[in-house]
């Protein structure tokens, strides 16, 4: 009931954020003057939210579980080789496209039917790609999909 890994997860996210949002604090201030919103905004809210769940990881840890094995381990390293891919695939593709393949397998993986899995990955990359070029003014990359 120690607790340790969890311990050592929370230390190690806790940097990873701190790093993150330092980082995310670096970037130059955009064309014109900061108008509320920058490139800085978006990752610096999600360095906040790493930071309070590392905090919590390291405060109430939970009991110490064995590491997973056969099947389990393998949907994991599945789904980190997937993300890996993903973050590889971004620039080239553009958002709209690599976030659907990567939220569809991933959905597939968990349970949902192909069509389903698909359909789930799409729409979430429309929204979450109107939300992010039109609603906060911060724009993801196109990749194939771009007009000229």
């Amino acid at each position: 009931m120690s607790g340790f890994n969890d311990r050592v997860l929370g230390l190690g996210l806790l940097v990873l954020a701190v790093a993150y949002g330092w980082a995310a604090q670096q970037w130059p201030e955009p064309f014109g003057g900061s108008h509320g919103m920058g490139p800085e905004t978006f990752p610096t809210i999600l360095s906040f939210i790493l930071v309070i769940g590392s905090l919590y990881l390291m405060v109430k840890p939970d009991q110490d579980t064995p590491w997973p094995r056969g099947k389990t381990a393998l949907e994991l390293l599945f789904s980190v080789i997937v993300l890996v891919i993903y973050a590889l695939l971004l620039e080239p593709l553009g958002f709209v496209i690599s976030t659907t393949l990567t939220v569809s397998a991933l959905s597939w993986r968990m349970g949902a039917a192909p069509r389903s899995a698909f359909l789930t990955g799409l729409i979430s990359a429309i929204v979450v790609y109107g939300l992010f070029n039109y609603g906060l003014s911060l724009s993801l990359p196109a990749g194939l999909l771009e007009f000229s």
